[in-house]
């Protein structure tokens, strides 16, 4: 295992204690159904009596499509919405990432990110904004070089000519095993300002459950890379184990994390993730196995499902499934789905592979026809906006 060694600063250190005092111990059995920012609660804090803190929302839901933002992408796979409303997305395969505008959907090309290695699954996946973007303009990227998947950050320079606007990438985390197959690649900062990244176990199935592997695990670091302070594991940056391929992370109104995972060939799933615990691949797939794995809030036929995109807007997580070529609706009551999980959209749009909160009651939803496993056609792949209930 590698990691980018750089000072903590006292900030982390003390925000850490406010962590470790305040994170769940919430409930590992899970139910058979199936972020919002701020300083505190490291993605897990629930209420003091483990329920739910909030009236959950009602068991059917609605999906309507706004608009048609913009169309024509190639690849596309993350996405990190920008306070003016504008939207960066970013190629697997090209290797660049692109502005949307969000009025007029007009596409200005970024920069291309040096060394990604795009094969099979791997290329440029997830991206995410510093936590301190109004200073710092600090764009961050989960990628895939010749070596391994990898974590940087590039500063974005929006005045300088199309193209040329990324500085060069300071790469703050190295060394995850990367494959043809299962690289994760989502990133996301927490409402700790800690930052959470979902990797595969790149086709090689025990290093899930090997905690000194990187592989098959949502690692949890700071922004110079470091092992957050407060992490379950000593002087690591793994927070939760036993993943099969984790390309999904968001935080409920709580601040407590959920992450959708991709089975093998039974069952996909959705989580609640708790540091520390062990989510039980390769030996348990789905709710099957003993009480020493964290068993899924819900769970669905890779035929139904194959989640990436997870989002979190009006009371229910919003899953963005791949083969299963529809969005699904997971209403919440704490950690535990309230109703039977909705579908939307199905083969409507494709392969639908990121779905993001766009605040209230809307979010931005991406396509995935041109990556490999689609159908490509007229437009290509798009992002949609939707307005959800």
């Amino acid at each position: 295992m590698i990691v980018q060694r750089r000072a903590v600063t006292a900030v982390l250190a003390a925000a850490a204690l406010l962590l470790t005092a305040g994170c769940s111990t919430g409930d590992g059995g899970g139910a058979s159904a199936a972020g919002e920012p701020s300083a505190t609660g490291g993605g897990t804090r629930a209420s003091a009596s483990g329920k739910a803190t909030a009236t959950p929302p009602p068991a059917k839901g609605s999906v309507k499509v706004v608009r048609t933002v913009t169309e024509g992408l190639k690849s596309p796979w993350g996405l990190a919405p920008l306070p003016d409303g504008d939207l960066l997305v970013s190629s697997r395969d090209e290797g660049t990432i692109t502005r949307v505008d969000g009025d007029s959907g007009k596409k200005t090309e970024v920069g291309s990110v040096p060394g990604v290695s795009a094969s099979g699954e791997g290329g440029l996946l997830g991206i995410a904004l510093s936590p301190s973007y109004a200073t710092d303009r600090m764009v961050y990227a989960y990628f895939t070089t010749a070596s391994d998947n990898r974590v940087a950050r590039m500063a974005y320079d929006e005045k300088k000519p199309s193209g040329e606007q990324l500085g060069a990438p300071d790469t703050v985390f190295k060394g995850i095993p990367k494959g043809v197959i299962h690289n994760g690649g989502r990133i996301a900062f927490g409402p700790d300002g800690m930052l959470y990244a979902g990797t595969g176990e790149s086709g090689d199935r025990g290093l899930a459950q090997d905690k000194d592997s990187l592989g098959g695990k949502i690692l949890r670091l700071t922004p110079d890379g470091e092992p957050a302070p407060g992490n379950p594991f000593a002087d690591s940056p793994v927070y939760s184990y036993g993943h099969r391929n984790v390309q999904g992370l968001a935080w409920d109104g709580e601040q407590r994390l959920f992450a959708s995972e991709f089975g093998q060939d039974t069952w996909d799933e959705l989580n609640h993730v708790k540091p520390g615990d062990n989510y039980g691949w390769p030996e348990a797939e789905g709710k099957e196995g003993g009480s020493q794995f964290h068993r899924p809030l819900a769970q669905w036929r890779t035929s139904e499902a194959s989640p990436s995109g997870l989002a979190y807007a009006e009371g229910s997580l919003w899953m963005a499934g791949l083969r299963g070529e529809r969005l699904w609706r997971i209403p919440l009551d704490g950690t535990k789905a309230s109703a039977d999980p909705q579908a939307f959209l199905e083969g409507r749009y494709g392969r639908l592979r990121t779905v993001a909160a766009a605040g209230g009651d809307r979010l931005w939803l991406v396509t995935s026809e041109t990556d490999g496993r689609g159908e490509p056609g007229a437009g290509d792949d798009r992002i949609l906006e939707l307005k959800v209930g």
